[in-house]
């Protein structure tokens, strides 16, 4: 199945990724009007989390050889 996704994506450029990117936030952002008990979320759990998210992309990309 990952092999099947990572050839489906080989096929998208710079410009495709960064959509999906902001697909992704708009959601966010209508899950979160949705949802108003998400906005408390404390702010130093957030970080920690987008941290721990962006740790393997970050590595992969810029450290691994």
């Amino acid at each position: 199945m990952f092999k099947y996704l990572n050839e489906k994506i080989k096929k998208l450029d710079v410009l495709d990724i960064g959509l999906v990117k902001m697909s992704v936030l708009f959601a966010t952002i209508g899950i979160v009007k949705l949802f108003p008990g998400l906005q408390r979320i404390n702010l130093k759990i957030l970080i920690i989390l987008v941290l721990l998210c962006a740790a393997r992309p970050f590595y992969k990309v810029w450290v691994k050889k």
